[in-house]
């Protein structure tokens, strides 16, 4: 029996502050409801986990840029069915006006229409935008050879309206910024004032329709592409969370067991303390 240092009381001490650390680090996970809180919990998990979770965030972030890019060429292609509709409409007054029963009055009028149809096209053209970018470049490519409007002519400076579609550099989509005016379509020269005028106004304006509707079907490709890339991108951030989960998450009831027998082993290391101190206290009995 010894006096100058309680050696079970220090044991028993030593185990009740390991049983303790680890308690509070049960405790820290089941209110917080990671396994990994910091890097010594778990490093190479910590580090698998950070990188899932950088790339969920940029996925997350893509889904928006695909919607956006979706909204956007949905205003696009509204604008250009517009666009349809008036030269279906011009096509019309162009036959109309082609017909030799109509004096040079009514021609005149019908002229007067197409004149407003052109106007409204130019101005689709110019003020159709996606919250203040434009969606078509108004006028025409310089140099472009009077022959057929340029369905695929796209501006050299501002060719195109790049989104992000991924959660990578290199994941872009060009969604291209097509010229959409009279003169781009070569019909700023048609009139209807003639029999002869309107004949040759009917050719310019079916190779304008051709023209558009390639526009049309180009922004038609784009929506596909970015709507089966939305659905792609959410079935991997789902995926992606699933496994960052597994490996940061807390298993609650593993947890619960574990700060069970922890908390079993403290109050079992504290009441040996108190006893191992009680112990050494019966030296006094041999001094009475």
């Amino acid at each position: 029996m010894i006096i100058r240092n309680n050696i079970a009381g220090i044991n028993s001490n030593r185990n009740k502050g390991i049983a303790e650390t680890k308690m509070k680090k049960n405790l820290e996970k089941l209110s917080t409801g990671y396994r990994i809180n910091r890097a010594g919990d778990d490093a190479a998990g910590l580090a698998i986990s950070e990188l899932m979770r950088s790339q969920i965030g940029g996925i997350d972030q893509a889904l928006r840029n695909c919607n956006d890019g979706i909204s956007m060429t949905n205003t696009g292609e509204g604008a250009l069915t517009e666009v349809h509709a008036m030269l279906q409409r011009m096509k019309t007054l162009a036959v109309q006006s082609a017909n030799g029963t109509y004096t040079s009055e009514a021609r005149a009028n019908l002229d007067a229409e197409r004149v407003q149809l052109l106007d409204e096209l130019n101005r689709i053209g110019a003020n159709s935008n996606f919250d203040g970018i434009p969606l078509f470049k108004s006028g025409k490519p310089q140099g472009y050879p009077n022959i057929e409007p340029p369905t695929l002519a796209e501006d050299e400076k501002e060719r195109a309206i790049t989104l992000q579609i991924g959660y990578s550099q290199a994941e872009t989509l060009d969604v291209g910024r097509y010229y959409m005016s009279d003169k781009a379509l070569l019909l700023d020269d048609t009139k209807f004032t003639t029999l002869t005028d309107a004949n040759e106004a009917i050719p310019k304006i079916e190779t304008a329709i051709e023209a558009v509707a390639d526009i049309r079907a180009n922004f038609g490709a784009n929506l596909n592409h970015m709507e089966h890339t939305h659905n792609n991108l959410t079935v991997t951030s789902e995926n992606m969370t699933t496994a960052e989960s597994r490996i940061r998450d807390t298993r609650m009831a593993e947890e619960f067991v574990a700060y069970t027998k922890e908390n079993i082993v403290y109050q079992s290391s504290t009441s040996m303390a108190a006893q191992a101190n009680s112990t050494v206290q019966q030296v006094l009995s041999l001094l009475q």
